[in-house]
């Protein structure tokens, strides 16, 4: 046991308290110097415990914060309506809507008899005649 945690007469070592006991502690070995008359002999004990209760206390807060820091994300992300996609899901997610537009563009190119030529990609009727909204070629008046 270190000389700063070794227990007061009667006490625990800083490391076995709890947080409330070891600020408890504190408060006291505060108080002690807060006297107007500090007993000499007691002084560098309680100074080298009041050091480690200190230490001690802000190991356990800066721990306790790491953990806060990490758990509260999981949490909300638990709690949350929607909670966000991972990667994998963001993937298989696109191709759905990928898949489902398709399909929307086979249904409609079903229901108006008007689909795409997979080579040139340009809108064919069902008889096969090219359907850009050109009219074609007119014929001159009058040559036949």
């Amino acid at each position: 046991m270190a000389a700063n945690d070794s227990p007061e007469p009667g006490g625990r070592a800083v490391g076995e308290l709890t947080y409330t006991e070891a600020s408890r502690e504190l408060d006291d070995i505060v108080r002690f110097f807060e006297q107007r008359e500090v007993d000499v002999d007691q002084l560098v004990g309680r100074l080298e415990r009041a050091t480690a209760i200190v230490d001690e206390l802000d190991r356990r807060l800066r721990r306790t914060r790491g953990q806060v820091e990490e758990l509260v994300p999981r949490l909300a992300a638990v709690l949350s309506p929607e909670a966000p996609p991972d990667d994998d899901d963001v993937e298989e997610q696109a191709a759905e809507e990928v898949e489902l537009d398709e399909a929307d563009e086979l249904v409609e190119a079903l229901e108006g008899g008007v689909t795409e030529d997979p080579v040139t990609e340009d809108p064919v009727t069902e008889d096969g005649v090219l359907d850009d909204g050109d009219p074609g070629p007119t014929e001159p008046p009058g040559l036949f």
